[in-house]
């Protein structure tokens, strides 16, 4: 075994191998083999090993008008790797690359093509030098790092070379002086050079590429160096487009030749140094993606305002940094601080320009962004208010982003005002050929978008238009699709002719119904009859014909099936109670008892109880059922209950139900009213009710012969004929049972044995209800003479002093 003190030195040995053209770019590749030597004290060698290596020699000014026998020679005078024999192999090939078709982006397609996941690893033209790196000259490459900004430039270059190969990391992490001696040059001199600056980003880049090495990189703080070059950066750009404005405007209103050469030679400066930047840019928003995958680290990024940088420097025009600044966007997108900001900073307006875009990959991560973002029903507002809702339709048929193109568009379709706008786009036929032309198992984003659209009353008519329905159906049944046929559910629910061309198709539903193999199926199908409210169609031979009386009261027996189901035969029995004869064969199977056993079991489920409400709606219209319902069940006194439900929906049929029953019934009517009364007078009783106990103390020593309980201890509510009996017959009122002055009469008898508070308040609320009388029949005079009473009562012997604010 060889010991370390027995090597003396090194040899190295370049050989040069063969020469080839990049598969891609306009650059040759030189294959060569490196062979290290170590030699003993006699100069014999000791150990030996060989590494094959490449170099990347890019021609990027490479033309149609080239001399190539001129590049060729210089290109071997610059590559030592070249032997100067190969210049017609080397002149040939750059003939090739001059004629060879451009393997650029290729344009919006209509195929899957290849899409990258990640962005790509930068390529940095400044890192190509004419010497290749050795790993065991770090040391030397290191003492650049303390010359001048052109060593400092070339040694960092020398070292990115090293570095930019994975295997050469772990050697180089070790070397803590290189490291720190890196980060103190990028830190002191980034300003000096852009080319410095990038190398040196790069390096750090490279360690980034692997978790191990975070600690170190946030150890010497790159991350937040990084955030100060962004930013730094980004104010350069503005100052230069500034500056470049302010030149074209003077070249444009000035006819001097000058101006204008002035203006074309900082255009063109001005483009060299926007490459530049762009290059370091990317190697730096790279480091900081990478850095972000620690959740903290991510924090103070946006404390820092990165998605401020990141949302700035979309408008610029390099695929690759757009790229990998719409990847970090996506990644910062998914928490709800990070897309607030980029909402207030109108990234849809900027996102917008991307779609569509000449390249696939960058289309394609701006589409996920955008699917990130339209989970905000304000940025999908936006999306439509910049025009992107006929981009995204545009781009359906490429299958590289049909998924995503979907989903926004599901997100969309999900608000009941941009549905319409569908209409505007061959959305429809678009969607509904890519819905026939699938096979069994359609896109589950395509389905659901067609689900929503459905429920639209002009995108309805559009579908169903033709034989658009009649597709659909067949479809539906051939494959018992659930979600097919919910969409079908939906187009029924628009009344007008959409609705009539169901009729056709109600003996299959009702099969589809009664068949419990395909549940979820067969739901769908129970909605739709439930639907069809037709006034010209025979109900009644429909529950004849397929004997659905006797199923539908099997399944609304308490927990016979799931509430689904129960839910969805309530609102089929409340679209047959349109017919009289349905509504009538229905109270006879006691339907109606099974349903206020459900409203009894299901008083918590809101659709449920509403539904319920609305089928005793309809059966009151009926005089058949109506009788049934009034007398010979306990459903208006359930309906009393739910009068006053916290659900408004509820709450309005009941109102409009028992409206109806106190017109039909005289009895119902009295207690309807005085329910109505308690309950609007709830706060006046609860207070007298409080006052009572509190003045009164004991409720019991006031209880003298010659008085009527309930000016005492009773509920005056429990003598509703003082308000309702005949109270709105003048006769009543004005024959002595109930006059002002009869009220004062009984008021002047109390005031010696009562409280004064307890009378004056029920004065008032006596000569109240007597002013309500008056002004139900139109009396003006009593009205008036009514409110004269009350302010003289209250101003008679202070009594207005008891009166509860």
């Amino acid at each position: 075994m060889m010991q370390a003190e027995d090597a003396r030195y090194l040899k190295r040995k370049v050989k040069g191998g063969n020469i080839d053209v990049h598969p891609t770019e306009k650059a040759l590749v030189v294959n060569y083999e490196l062979e290290a030597t170590i030699l003993g004290e006699l100069g014999d060698p000791m150990l030996r090993e060989w590494k094959e290596c490449q170099k990347i020699i890019r021609v990027k000014s490479l033309n149609e008008n080239s001399d190539l026998a001129s590049l060729a020679k210089d290109i071997i005078d610059k590559c030592k790797l070249i032997h100067p024999t190969k210049l017609p192999e080397v002149e040939q090939l750059l003939y090739y690359l001059q004629n060879r078709k451009e393997t650029g982006p290729c344009k919006v397609a209509t195929e899957k093509t290849e899409l990258h996941e990640k962005p790509e690893l930068p390529s940095y033209d400044g890192t190509e030098i004419d010497e290749v790196a050795n790993i065991n000259d770090v040391d030397d490459y290191m003492e650049l790092l303390y010359e001048d900004v052109p060593e400092k430039v070339r040694g960092s270059a020398l070292l990115l070379q090293l570095a930019r190969n994975p295997d050469n990391l772990e050697e180089l992490f070790q070397n803590e002086t290189v490291v720190g001696a890196l980060a103190r040059v990028l830190r002191e001199d980034w300003k000096k050079s852009t080319e410095l600056a990038t190398n040196i980003v790069y390096i750090f880049f490279c360690f980034s590429s692997f978790t191990q090495f975070h600690g170190v990189i946030v150890h010497f703080k790159i991350g937040a160096l990084c955030m100060n070059i962004v930013e730094h950066e980004l104010k350069k750009y503005d100052m230069w487009n500034e500056e470049l404005q302010k030149k074209k405007k003077a070249a444009n209103s000035d006819k001097d030749k000058k101006a204008k050469e002035e203006y074309e030679k900082s255009h063109q400066k001005y483009g060299g140094l926007v490459k530049k930047q762009e290059q370091l840019l990317r190697v730096a928003y790279y480091l900081l993606l990478n850095l972000a995958e620690d959740l903290k680290v991510e924090m103070k990024m946006r404390n820092k305002s990165i998605v401020h940088f990141l949302v700035k420097t979309l408008d610029r025009d390099n695929h690759e940094l757009l790229i990998l600044v719409v990847s970090f966007l996506k990644k910062l997108s998914i928490f709800i601080e990070n897309k607030t900001e980029m909402a207030e900073l109108n990234i849809i307006e900027k996102l917008t320009k991307l779609v569509p875009c000449d390249h696939e990959d960058l289309l394609n991560i701006t589409l996920r962004l955008l699917m990130n973002l339209s989970f905000d029903a304000e940025l999908r507002s936006k999306m439509f208010k910049f025009g992107l809702l006929p981009k995204l339709v545009g781009l359906l048929q490429n299958e590289n982003h049909r998924m995503y193109v979907l989903s926004i568009l599901y997100h969309i379709s999900m608000d009941d005002k941009s549905k319409s706008m569908f209409t505007y786009t061959d959305c429809i036929p678009m969607v509904m050929r890519m819905l026939f032309e699938s096979g069994e198992n359609v896109e589950m984003e395509l389905m659901a978008l067609c689900v929503n659209l459905a429920s639209n009353k002009r995108v309805a008519a559009m579908i169903c238009e033709g034989q658009g329905l009649k597709m659909l159906m067949k479809r539906a049944f051939k494959y018992k699709h659930p979600l097919l046929m919910k969409m079908i559910r939906n187009l029924s629910q628009h009344d007008g002719p959409t609705k009539n061309l169901f009729v056709d198709y109600i003996s299959d539903l009702a099969q589809a119904v009664l068949n419990e193999e395909e549940e979820d199926f067969g739901l769908e199908c129970l909605g739709i009859l439930g639907n069809l409210t037709i006034p010209d169609l025979d109900y009644e031979l429909i529950l004849k014909e397929y004997n659905l009386i006797p199923w539908i009261k099997s399944r609304l027996e308490p927990g016979a099936c799931e509430d689904d189901w129960v839910l969805e035969v309530i609102i089929l029995v409340g679209t047959v109670c349109n017919d009289d004869a349905c509504a009538k064969m229905l109270a006879e199977a006691n339907i109606i008892q099974s349903l206020i056993e459900l409203l009894n079991a299901k008083q918590e489920d809101d659709e449920m109880v509403c539904q319920i409400v609305y089928v005793f709606y309809q059966m009151i219209f009926h005089e058949s059922t109506r009788e049934v319902i009034i007398k010979d069940t306990q459903a208006p006194a359930y309906l009393i209950d739910l009068m006053h439900d916290k659900n408004s929906e509820i709450r309005k049929v009941c109102d409009n139900t028992l409206d109806m029953i106190a017109e039909f019934d005289e009895e119902w009517a009295k207690k309807i009213q005085l329910e109505k009364f308690r309950w609007h007078n709830s706060q006046w009783l609860e207070m007298v009710e409080t006052r009572q106990v509190t003045d009164m103390g004991d409720p019991y020593m006031y209880q003298e012969e010659g008085y009527d309980p309930y000016l005492q201890d009773a509920d005056i509510l429990d003598r509703p004929d003082l308000f309702y009996d005949d109270m709105y017959e003048n006769a009543y009122i004005m024959d002595g049972h109930l006059t002002l002055n009869s009220l004062m009469r009984t008021a002047c008898t109390m005031d010696s044995h009562m409280d004064m508070g307890m009378v004056t308040l029920w004065m008032v609320a006596m000569v109240t209800q007597w002013m309500v009388a008056m002004i139900h029949m139109k009396d003006r005079n009593h009205t008036w003479a009514s409110l004269a009473m009350v302010l003289q009562w209250m101003n008679m012997a202070d009594h207005w002093k008891w009166i509860p604010t």
